[in-house]
């Protein structure tokens, strides 16, 4: 949708003055769904598989969502790479992509601005930020990122002055790019290893949430460097670390896979370098004043929250209030200026996952499970839960918000929920 807002930010109330019901009663029948020609489907179209990539059994082939721009719908197949679409159904070009190197798959979404078409490929080895022109197809430019595995879509920033930048979460560094250039502009360290969520922007803030196994408060490791570990752990002398070289301190908690980047069998010195940072990384949700040139960690990162995080939920921000959404079904409000919790509570009724980020309108925040319950807060530090409507089949996409319309997509169907 050319107007739907991403995940996890806010958008002004499209019901004008109108509210979305807090209970969904009534599922359409097949009368509904035929009745008009608006509600048919209008066109489909498929591209053959070039490869089947790996990834984790959460991961889905079409799981990175297309981005409609002036001219067309444009749409990532990490099996295959971008393809545009005209409105129509026309497909206006093809540019092929990969293999890539993701321990869980490519599943970054792409974003559009500017007549381009952005999209992130963070892999294990060769990750790479690209902008494609929107009309042609060619690639206008392509950036290396020196960086691991990362799942989270970018969005765009349009400073009050200068060009348009898009904004990338990556391991241990969120960083600014210019979408004309495809040049850094600015960056902040500390982030974890595997970042999921996309950030959210409120005013003159950028609030991102990082989480991974292993990198909650008090589970850091600090390593020695690849010189010492060597020295004392490369038996045969050949430079490079197999893991029965390693003794169990230096071990890795997770699987060999996880730090052996390029698949090998052994770590070089790039891999042990990116084990030890992942040792030593912290989770939490940062709060960063946007702009500024050059590393900006000290100067710019507001505040910083650490508990009960997100894994995959994106943070949403409503009235100067921040709101997490963590698995288990526990809800976080935080001050927005502060980081100060406002309330933290267990979500009764919907105990479970949570994959699909929060949206809100007309004063409500609408989160989904993985289980297809749809929690409706009243949107405010003390929020109140004003119901839980139970969609029968799994639900991993955000809702999208239209005109007078709130779309949510479950394993079985799409719905559109009309205002009251």
């Amino acid at each position: 949708m050319a107007d739907g807002p991403a995940a996890g930010q806010i958008v002004p109330d499209p019901l004008r003055g109108q509210y979305l019901p807090h209970r969904f009663e009534r599922r359409p029948t097949a009368d509904d769904l035929s009745e008009s020609d608006h509600r048919k489907e209008r066109w489909r179209r498929a591209v053959r598989a070039a490869r089947l990539e790996a990834r984790h059994t959460l991961n889905h082939r079409a799981a990175p969502t297309p981005v409609a721009g002036d001219a067309g719908v444009y749409a990532f197949f990490a099996d295959f790479g971008l393809v545009a679409y005209s409105f129509d159904g026309v497909e206006l070009w093809r540019l092929p992509l990969g293999p890539f190197n993701s321990q869980h798959g490519v599943v970054a979404s792409p974003v559009y601005a500017d007549g381009k078409v952005v999209l992130v490929s963070d892999q294990d080895t060769g990750a790479f930020i690209l902008a494609v022109d929107a009309a042609s197809g060619r690639i206008a430019w392509q950036t290396p990122r020196e960086v691991i595995n990362g799942y989270a879509t970018p969005i765009v920033y349009r400073p009050p002055s200068g060009t348009a930048q898009v904004l990338v979460p990556g391991s241990y560094q969120f960083t600014a790019y210019s979408i004309a250039s495809g040049q850094p502009v600015w960056f902040v360290g500390g982030l974890t290893c595997q970042p999921k969520s996309i950030p959210t922007i409120a005013g003159d803030t950028v609030y991102f949430n990082g989480w991974t196994t292993g990198n909650d408060e008090g589970e850091q490791v600090d390593l020695p460097s690849f010189s010492h570990v060597t020295a004392a752990a490369d038996s045969n002398r050949d430079g490079v670390l197999s893991q029965a070289e390693l003794p169990p301190p230096w071990q890795p908690t997770g699987t060999w896979r996880a730090i052996d980047l390029d698949r090998d069998g052994f770590l070089n010195e790039r891999e042990w370098n990116f084990f030890r940072t992942r040792r030593a990384s912290r989770n939490g949700l940062l709060a960063i004043r946007l702009g500024g040139i050059g590393d900006v960690t000290k100067t710019h990162v507001l505040w910083r929250y650490e508990k009960s995080l997100p894994d995959v939920s994106a943070p949403i921000v409503h009235d100067g209030v921040v709101y997490l959404f963590r698995n288990g079904g526990i809800a976080t409000a935080l001050d927005a200026r502060t980081g100060a919790v406002r309330k933290q509570a267990r979500l009764s009724g919907a105990l479970e996952d949570y994959y699909s980020s929060p949206v809100a309108v007309s004063g409500k925040i609408f989160i989904a499970t993985e289980h297809g319950k749809v929690v409706v807060l009243k949107a405010r530090g003390e929020w109140e839960i004003l119901a839980i409507n139970d969609f029968d089949s799994a639900i991993y996409a955000t809702p999208a918000i239209g005109e007078r319309r709130l779309y949510i997509r479950t394993e079985d169907a799409l719905y559109a929920i009309g205002a009251s």
